[in-house]
């Protein structure tokens, strides 16, 4: 008997860089979310671990001995000494700044945690997942999160709302190393957490506004398509931002409704068959509705 568990991909709605840390590592401050879009890991229980590659990205990954997914099931097959087959249907492109390996991972610890019957808590989960990278514990809960550090120190969020995205990679490699090597202005990591919540689309627009990807002009000046992709993304009707995530190359856009999104989706694939596009969306969080036509939610607007 086996389970399946998604590995949503993680996009960084902003992401700003601070000065070099004695330690090597740049602080960051980014707002996180989880779309639909992700790969999918099934694991059954068998006598020794191992992995097993399919979907579209597959091939990207067939010459990894131990990739992130076989090193989270190894922290924790020496603590309780079991096996598993698991099978990783790649259908993210592989480094290409939504987090696809570490979502990958963290699915690994919550599948594998149900199928040996651990009943290990979030908390436990994360505290694993920060031994394997910084980038891990905040894919454990996918939800979203306001990250500092070097991106393991997290913050909840009080809401989000529906949002219709548009995921589009050119299919060109961007190494996350290059991209802080060529990095030349920053935001620095002074941002703090908006006490109030996004309550809709406009809210969180204007807060992005204000914001930005410090890692996005160097990662255009080493693969200019990036900034093709941008251009193209905020062309099409009824977008309403547009910014790369990550270190990229992935971009997305968000639309005021999900059929705005797909029409769009469709309109993009058919002039750059080229990309990978995936019309998805992050679906909403934390929002107190209207009830018998009254509004129990906070009276602003914003944030």
């Amino acid at each position: 008997m086996g389970s399946s568990g998604a590995a949503r991909a993680k996009i960084n709605l902003f992401l700003h860089v601070g000065d070099k840390r004695a330690d090597g590592f740049h602080p960051l401050q980014s707002l996180a979310v989880f779309p639909e879009a992700g790969d999918m890991l099934r694991v059954e229980k068998a006598p020794s671990l191992s992995l097993g590659l399919e979907g579209p990205f597959a091939a990207s990954l067939s010459g990894e001995g131990d990739n992130l997914v076989l090193r989270a099931a190894k922290a924790l097959a020496p603590k309780f000494g079991q096996g598993a087959k698991l099978t990783l249907t790649k259908n993210l492109p592989v480094a290409s700044g939504i987090g696809g390996g570490s979502a990958d991972a963290a699915a690994a610890l919550r599948a594998l945690s149900s199928l040996w019957d651990l009943n290990l808590s979030q908390d436990r989960l994360m505290a694993i997942a920060a031994e394997l990278g910084s980038d891990i514990p905040v894919c454990v809960a996918s939800e979203p999160r306001w990250m500092e550090g070097r991106g393991e120190i997290l913050s909840p969020l009080v809401s989000l709302p529906h949002l219709p995205m548009l995921l589009v990679n050119p299919n060109v490699p961007v190494p996350t190393k290059d991209v802080f090597g060529a990095l030349q202005s920053r935001s620095g990591a002074t941002m703090t957490l908006p006490p109030g919540r996004f309550r809709d689309m406009a809210g969180l627009l204007r807060f992005l506004d204000a914001s930005k990807n410090d890692l996005e002009e160097p990662a255009k000046r080493i693969q200019p398509v990036i900034g093709e992709v941008l251009t193209a993304l905020l062309a099409l009707p009824g977008a309403l931002f547009a910014r790369m995530s990550g270190s990229g190359a992935t971009c997305f856009a968000l639309f005021p409704d999900d059929d705005c999104c797909q029409r769009a989706a469709k309109l993009l694939s058919a002039a750059h068959a080229g990309w990978w596009i995936a019309a998805t969306s992050v679906p909403e969080f934390g929002l107190v509705h209207e009830i018998v036509g009254q509004d129990i939610g906070p009276t602003d607007d914003g944030l």
